[in-house]
């Protein structure tokens, strides 16, 4: 019998990704053969989100494209949106199967011989996500020098403009046992960097079916930065209220750990924080950041931020660009804010047009590009040591410093998946550092 074959498609976070990764794994566990998407598959497989705009039209784009390359295919759609929305999605011609939150790790022995419906809409496999209780471990995996390692999944949080409590459920975690364990396989592989990822990740250490708080993050951290093989952790994004001085501090003076914070904002005017119900006032966010810059002066710091939320008046976006323009942050992630079903948001006073949207939306990119060079910039003339990655582009490739400064080279095969001290030069137009070896030979962009 022919090796039937399975390609996927992700939308969204990196935790998704991760999600895919190991949901692949699985596949090829059962004899499937993993394929690119462009490959013909017999079966596609399509992870979606509920965070980033218009997830329909996305959903329904990539189904068509995945027909084009084979009509007979069969194909399942998994993630967030097919929690929020399954109804919806099994409507979309071409759909067969739509599985929840609770069935996607458990996609091939739910669907097992992947026979389509003879007539009607795809089938749908989606539990209430009040039965999405267990955690499932996952990773990326692929490239060799980085990974994105799942440790935590759902929020127990309420704020008033998101869906994925509802997409994922209540706050759940790993043990910090099992994460080492994890760790070191992934070690023994010959990955170099693992990037730690959840849906709040600093909420970590919630655990089994009473959801008790037997460890927390700090915890993590601290057991991580002992496990050999691997020279760097990356925290993705974690909540300001839960990035406590002690793991600040901590990561000051890891051995493994990177010098790179994610911490969401979200708004810098307090009275907008309050209707997005998050748990932090800017005052606290402020803190974070002095602590930070305290102990790592060469820190990275990015930030998330919504803009055109209801209520937001052009006082308090000013007030946000102020208080982001004076914050000695890195870089800054813009979205403009959009409205989600079955969230309190569209419910509140003061709707802001979609093109007040888009301008407050591009004046913060705008400051996100000039605070990401003066960043670069301050680093110039530093050595650094540079973790280059596969992707090959017009013959350049590029890597990672330890505190996130993209570095772009001349591709050299011996760099892939190495790590390579270099001097850093010269901030490019692209907001890229050029390096040079130590005393020999200038990578040109």
């Amino acid at each position: 019998m022919e090796t039937r074959k399975v390609a996927f498609y992700t939308l969204g976070c990196k935790l998704n990704f991760s999600e895919t990764s190991a949901i692949g794994r699985q596949f090829e566990e059962y004899g499937f053969e993993k394929v690119a998407f462009e490959d013909a598959a017999d079966i596609y497989v399509i992870n979606t989100c509920s965070v980033t705009d218009h997830a329909d039209r996305k959903c329904r784009k990539v189904v068509k494209e995945a027909l084009k390359h084979n009509p007979e295919a069969f194909v399942t759609i998994v993630g967030c949106y097919a929690q929020l929305k399954p109804q919806e999605i099994a409507e979309i011609p071409g759909v067969h199967a739509v599985l929840g939150a609770a069935e996607k790790f458990r996609l091939v022995e739910t669907l097992a011989g992947f026979e389509k419906p003879t007539t009607g809409p795809g089938r749908v496999y989606a539990s209430p996500i009040s039965e999405a209780t267990e955690f499932h471990a996952a990773h990326s995996y692929g490239d060799r020098t980085r990974t994105f390692l799942k440790v935590q999944d759902g929020c127990d949080y309420s704020c008033s403009f998101c869906t994925i409590p509802l997409a994922r459920g209540h706050s759940r975690s790993d043990s910090v046992q099992s994460v080492v364990e994890r760790v070191e396989k992934l070690a023994a592989t010959g990955v170099k960097e693992i990037v730690l990822t959840g849906v709040n990740l600093g909420d970590f250490g919630l655990q089994g079916p009473e959801r008790e708080r037997r460890e927390d993050f700090y915890d993590l951290v601290r057991a991580l930065d002992e496990v050999e093989g691997i020279n760097r952790f990356r925290i993705s994004s974690c909540e300001p209220n839960l990035l406590s001085d002690e793991i600040i501090r901590f990561v000051a003076q890891s051995k493994r750990f990177a010098p790179h914070f994610h911490i969401p904002l979200q708004s810098g005017s307090n009275k907008v924080l309050g209707l997005m119900r998050r748990r932090y006032r800017r005052e606290l966010y402020q803190e974070r950041v002095r602590l930070i810059k305290e102990v790592m002066p060469h820190a990275c710091i990015g930030v998330d931020v919504i803009v055109g939320f209801p209520g937001e008046t052009e006082a308090d976006f000013l007030d946000t660009y102020q208080f982001l323009n004076e914050l000695d942050v890195s870089y800054l992630h813009v979205f403009p804010y959009s409205e989600r079903a079955n969230t309190l948001a569209p419910t509140l006073p003061g709707r802001v047009q979609d093109r007040t949207r888009h301008e407050r939306t591009t004046q913060l990119r705008s400051l996100s590009e000039k605070k990401k060079r003066f960043f670069y910039e301050q680093h110039a003339g530093q050595e650094a040591e540079v973790l280059f990655e596969d992707d090959v582009t017009n013959g350049q490739m590029e890597g990672f410093t330890p505190n996130y400064i993209r570095v772009t080279a001349k591709y050299d095969p011996l760099l892939v998946g190495e790590l390579k001290r270099l001097r850093l030069t010269a901030v490019t137009s692209q907001n890229l550092m050029e390096a040079e070896e130590l005393g020999i030979e200038v990578f040109q962009h």
